[in-house]
């Protein structure tokens, strides 16, 4: 995973060079997206993407050496695009606005989420995102508080991500807004609590 991911960096970095590869990488993206809202992934062929993006079969090994390449790129924009939506969850300062947005944007790729946290890259998906709750939590945190910064985000992303995991396998979902209020008093306000009780108690 991790020498994909240079090599990757490495063709992007010349792709940012030229507006045509940077157009096909888009339109490989969001052909791959609008795919996987209409199927599972093992049901979707490189031809199938290639086709709906409506791009030459060989533009595709340009960018991505395989399918799952591709689903490893997709994957880590989705990452940054909900992780950037549950940093209010997380520093607490909006937890109801961040958790209703957090929600909504994966009913909306709601197919595609089902892959990332129901399937094989699960694993993937939660370690990228204690790896980024990890280096915001380094920038954010109080090193003298009694809960840890880390731990923290620790249980914060983990709770959140259950939670997510849950709801995308029920055949019938929740409301978002029922999701909202137990993801605020199941998983956010026990962090909150615990933290600020302790520190009550060492000022009195």
């Amino acid at each position: 995973m991790q020498g994909r991911s240079r090599l990757r960096r490495k063709r992007r970095a010349k792709d940012n060079e030229d507006p045509r590869a940077v157009r096909s990488r888009q339109a490989l993206t969001g052909a791959f997206l609008k795919l996987l809202e209409a199927r599972p992934l093992e049901q979707v062929s490189i031809r199938d993407v290639v086709a709906t993006a409506g791009i030459g079969y060989t533009t595709f090994f340009r960018h991505h050496a395989s399918k799952e390449d591709l689903l490893d790129y997709v994957a880590a924009e989705q990452i940054r695009a909900l992780f950037n939506l549950a940093l209010p969850v997380m520093d607490a300062y909006d937890v109801h606005s961040g958790a209703t947005s957090l929600f909504t944007y994966v009913d909306a790729h709601r197919a595609l989420w089902c892959t990332l946290l129901t399937g094989g890259a699960a694993g993937t998906i939660r370690e990228e995102f204690l790896r980024l709750a990890g280096e915001a939590a380094a920038t954010q945190g109080r090193p003298d508080g009694w809960l840890p910064a880390d731990v923290g985000a620790i249980l914060l992303v983990s709770g959140t991500l259950d939670l997510l995991t849950w709801w995308l396998r029920q055949s019938k979902p929740w409301p978002i807004q029922r999701m909202v209020e137990i993801l605020e008093c199941v998983v956010v306000a026990p962090v909150i609590e615990a933290s600020s009780s302790r520190r009550r108690k060492r000022g009195r």
